[in-house]
């Protein structure tokens, strides 16, 4: 693994046990169990113990709000990392803006414009995919314009993301994003194109 962080070299499987065992000897009732619980994991020093604090915020959907965002922003920051990045991004941050969103609150449009225009690269980052599950609740105008605003980044993160996140869409809506990309495709970075364009062309629509 190329990283300077410790680690134990535990498997997905054995940390999902490891899970279980932290849920039943520290209970989490509360908001502030909840907050406690991530943080303490995540403080720890090796790169397992940051995947489970990553983990046990997601065993918990109904404690995935919008209060917790600053929480899942910190770790974003300090992680630092696709790896750690983008579960955050997409399975926390992104699952409290749709949750937000189907009930018509208005705050995830702001976070979302705000991230965007961030000096950091994992922020920003995170902006394009948060939404790469939310389907049919995408929006769309916002996706297309991140897009554009940010396809000059020669970053390998900001390209990959853009192109995961208009592949995903292209799922939902294959029209638009076949418009799209013939119609930046000068501008686009080939990683981008390629990766927005994948699920098109193997279903022999692009």
């Amino acid at each position: 693994m190329k990283t300077d962080m410790p680690f134990y070299g535990v498997q997905k499987p054995q940390r999902s046990a490891i899970l279980k065992e932290i849920r039943k000897a520290h209970p989490i009732t509360s908001r502030d169990d909840y907050r406690s619980v991530v943080i303490a994991l995540w403080n720890l020093p090796h790169r397992e113990e940051k995947y489970l604090a990553i983990s046990t915020a997601q065993a918990f959907p109904k404690l995935i709000e919008r209060d917790h965002i600053p929480m899942y922003e910190q770790m974003i920051r300090e992680g630092a990392w696709w790896d750690f990045v983008d579960d955050l991004a997409i399975r926390l941050v992104g699952r409290a803006v749709l949750d937000a969103r189907k009930k018509n609150q208005t705050w995830p449009s702001t976070l979302m414009d705000t991230w965007i225009n961030d000096d950091d690269m994992w922020i920003r980052r995170s902006a394009i995919i948060m939404q790469v599950l939310h389907k049919e609740h995408t929006d769309e105008e916002r996706l297309f314009t991140y897009c554009i605003d940010h396809m000059h980044e020669t970053d390998f993160f900001i390209r990959k993301a853009i192109g995961w996140a208009l592949r995903a869409h292209s799922y939902i809506n294959p029209t638009g994003v076949k418009k799209f990309l013939k119609q930046h495709k000068s501008d686009l970075s080939g990683l981008s194109y390629r990766e927005g364009a994948r699920a098109l062309v193997r279903k022999g629509k692009m």
